[in-house]
């Protein structure tokens, strides 16, 4: 896959051939939004025009709702990580501030996907609101495709057990330590992406040294527990195990993410990493003797390498 990404609309240089694009928050990139992109392709291709996808940073709940914005499943550069996976095209991430919170459905549709990118043809999920408090809808955009002579494509949903595949579906079963059907709903792995920083240096005491993730804050995070795991690093992936919660040797810390990487030993404080929980093997417990802690790690790594067989 090839993708161009563009910060901003003052960055994008407008198009003389017209579009075929998409549009949406796309939190997770997950199986319904894969849908998407590939109708997206599927069309471009066959119109032989540019193809755009347009999301916003930040989350647009983060201005609409300030006092309740949702955790995110993907930060922007895990989200851009995954659109170069799943889309050939131009990525076009437009800042989501109050000006463009308060535009209407109308003001936004003629701004920018007519007089900016020269829409031929616009593909969306079911689900699709817009403008100004989410009051833009579906039938709303079929007037307007009507009105600015732009094609409309809805996409159907991905449907499992009788519900949507949605990002709020995959935040609940996350949270639900459901960890591994949230993956499948993905339909890729689940990316922590964050800074190795020190800690307090134990898990090398122990004889299990532990890498330690300075996550995003707006990043959601796992169930507390004790995960099964891999880290990218270099263009490898190395396997290990995860320890995500309150390190309770450590009270003065808040919540830490911990990774055991196997059979690894080079210097990697200060670089970023992308890390993948993968199977959920127990939850966090307080120990009170070194001891018993060293002898729990031993049997959750080996239950972790059964797991990886």
């Amino acid at each position: 896959m090839s993708l161009k990404l563009i910060k901003g609309i003052d960055n994008f240089p407008g198009y003389d051939d017209r579009t075929v694009a998409t549009i949406g928050t796309f939190d997770g990139l997950h199986l319904g939004h894969q849908a998407i992109l590939r109708r997206l392709k599927m069309s471009a291709d066959k119109m032989g025009m540019n193809s755009l996808a347009i999301t916003f940073e930040p989350h647009p709940r983060v201005l609409v709702t300030p006092g309740s914005p949702p955790l995110l499943l993907t930060c922007l550069d895990e989200k851009v990580s995954l659109f170069e996976r799943y889309m050939d095209g131009t990525l076009l991430v437009l800042d989501f501030t109050p000006e463009l919170m308060n535009l209407t459905a109308e003001e936004f549709t003629r701004k920018y996907l007519v007089e900016r990118i020269n829409l031929a043809k616009l593909i969306v999920g079911y689900d699709h609101a817009f403008g100004k408090g989410r009051s833009g809808t579906i039938n709303d955009l079929m007037d307007l495709s009507r009105k600015y002579s732009f094609e409309l494509e809805i996409v159907d949903p991905v449907i499992v057990n009788g519900r949507p595949i949605s990002s709020t579906r995959i935040r609940q079963l996350m949270m639900g330590r459901n960890l591994t059907q949230a993956i499948k709903f993905l339909g890729h792995p689940y990316p922590l992406r964050g800074k190795v920083i020190g800690g307090i240096g134990l898990g090398k005491k122990l004889g299990f040294p532990t890498a330690n993730l300075e996550c995003n804050p707006r990043k959601l995070l796992p169930a507390d527990g004790v995960y099964s795991c891999s880290m990218e690093h270099a263009g490898r992936n190395h396997d290990g195990m995860m320890f995500i919660g309150k390190n309770h040797f450590n009270p003065q810390a808040d919540k830490s993410v911990e990774i055991n990487i196997f059979n690894f030993d080079e210097e990697i404080y200060g670089e970023k990493v992308t890390c993948y929980p993968e199977v959920f093997v127990r939850e966090n417990r307080k120990y009170t003797d070194t001891g018993d802690l060293v002898e729990q790690i031993k049997q959750d790594k080996k239950k972790i390498l059964m797991l990886k067989k």
